[in-house]
């Protein structure tokens, strides 16, 4: 297949109405997209012509930014109140076997020692861990970079451990 002038006038023209080369392709006839792409790369072609309005882009990013503050809000206020609350129910050791969907499955101690058992306190909804056990296996985002000496304990660390 050759790219005669008339077909690289007509590529041009739909190529600048904003068409995809698939249409392009299509109402030349006898070309694949491929093709069309190839063409238009080597013509030096803009890789868009037509975008979308600014006002669109804008109300996109501004959903994607509300979406992304609500879902971190509600995250860190369900660990929040975890952290506030100080009345675990007491341990229920349970092996592999014993476990259900509503056992808290946080493993004690290594599973080649003879005494290894797992949590069994009741887990919370759509998690796989009691209140406890949450509290390690979910740690707030962040934190490790508001810690600027390593040898300084942080603010909740040390609030877990005077609550112990």
């Amino acid at each position: 297949m050759s790219w005669t002038d008339e077909k690289v006038s007509k590529l041009k023209e739909l190529w600048g109405k904003g068409n995809t080369a698939s249409q392009i392709a299509e109402i030349i006839g006898g070309i694949s997209r491929n093709a069309v792409i190839g063409k238009a790369h080597r013509l030096n072609l803009s890789a868009k012509i037509k975008t979308r309005t600014a006002t669109s882009n804008e109300s996109f990013k501004n959903s994607v930014v509300d979406k992304n503050i609500t879902t971190k809000k509600g995250r860190r206020s369900k660990f929040k109140s975890l952290i506030i609350e100080k009345d675990f129910e007491p341990e229920n050791p349970k092996s592999l076997e014993e476990l259900d969907e509503n056992s808290c499955k946080w493993p004690i101690g290594h599973p080649d020692e003879k005494g290894f058992y797992f949590c069994g306190r009741s887990s919370l909804k759509d998690f796989s861990y009691c209140k406890l056990h949450l509290l390690y296996a979910y740690q707030p985002k962040g934190k490790k970079d508001d810690v600027t000496d390593k040898n300084e304990v942080p603010e909740f660390i040390e609030k877990k451990i005077k609550s112990a």
